[in-house]
């Protein structure tokens, strides 16, 4: 079977939105290779199969890859993907080179390369992400393991914004609290809030795929008693409230979303936020303040904010 590679040369802060893009129009794949992993100081020792060659990865920026079967219409679906990536200017953000290229592959070139630069990965103080078909020992009785099988279509759990989510569950999780999980795609930080002792966690997302494979990750990691996966759009129609909500979805989602996630948490509630660029960490720290949250701490990792903020007693009221 052919497919065809779509190719683009971006930035950091388009990824999440262009795989999206790519996501929603039915890409079969999504590949990320981010310059700044050469550099990234990585965990574990010299052997532990971290050699990532220069030659595949662009001397700077991001090159996202992604693979569509061969089809009368496939060509017309990929205009519409370039029309949605240009649009994305419209909503400042940075799409840099915006270098486009396709090309046809046979499917036995990329269906499991990816699998290379997917190893375990030390993201926090107690917790390991592995992929699910790799065996892992633990170094030691306290090190909580996540196996994750993102499919082709999610994230491996290491990217910087869930890096800063799963810290922040882990800092502020105490054992028994009420999570709900904004946006989950493969389930990763669900499945971090029940390991870090989360009582039950509400696992949201719109795109139906997402739901099955958190709910098959879960599943893996034997917490889909404490995990409830759930098709919603946000908070659309979520009457309880939790102790915890943790987002890491694009900054301008989190600012539409920040007054519903007010009322969708108990008074003194947390908000853990990421996705949010360098350049849009003012806008959503200023409407988390607006929509009467307090700022407890921030995180920067790379060029990406985690904000944990804490929702004040009762709403300030304004007016004239």
């Amino acid at each position: 079977m052919k497919w065809l590679e779509f190719r683009i040369h971006t930035t950091q802060e388009a990824v999440e939105p262009i795989s999206n893009i790519l996501h929603e129009s039915g890409a079969s794949g999504v590949v990320i290779e981010d310059s700044k992993d050469l550099y990234r100081d990585w965990d574990g020792s010299e052997d532990e199969i971290y050699n990532l060659k220069g030659s595949e990865y662009p001397e700077e920026g991001v090159v996202l890859k992604s693979y569509f079967s061969e089809s009368s219409f496939v060509r017309e679906t990929l205009e519409e993907i370039k029309q949605s990536i240009n649009d994305l200017l419209l909503h400042d953000i940075d799409i840099g080179r915006n270098e486009v290229t396709i090309t046809e592959v046979e499917e036995e070139d990329w269906a499991h390369a990816w699998k290379q630069y997917y190893k375990p990965v030390k993201v926090t103080d107690t917790l390991t992400i592995t992929p699910s078909w790799e065996p892992y020992v633990p170094e030691n009785s306290n090190e909580k393991v996540i196996e994750l099988d993102p499919g082709m279509a999610f994230g491996t759990g290491t990217h910087p914004t869930t890096v800063l989510c799963l810290s922040a569950l882990e800092h502020e999780i105490k054992g028994g609290e009420k999570v709900i999980d904004v946006g989950t795609g493969s389930g990763v930080l669900a499945v971090g809030a029940a390991k870090f002792g989360a009582a039950g966690v509400t696992a949201l997302d719109l795109d139906q795929t997402a739901v099955e494979a958190a709910r098959e990750n879960t599943a893996v990691n034997q917490v889909e008693n404490t995990v409830t996966v759930k098709q919603n759009n946000l908070l659309d129609h979520e009457t309880h409230q939790a102790d915890i909500i943790v987002a890491n979805i694009l900054a301008d989602i989190i600012i539409r979303l920040t007054s519903d996630a007010w009322k969708s948490l108990k008074p003194g509630g947390l908000f853990i936020t990421s996705g949010i660029i360098s350049g849009k960490k003012k806008e959503v720290m200023d409407n988390l303040e607006k929509e009467n949250f307090e700022i407890l701490r921030t995180q920067d990792l790379e060029d990406w904010t985690a904000v944990t903020a804490v929702k004040k007693q009762e709403r300030e009221v304004r007016g004239g």
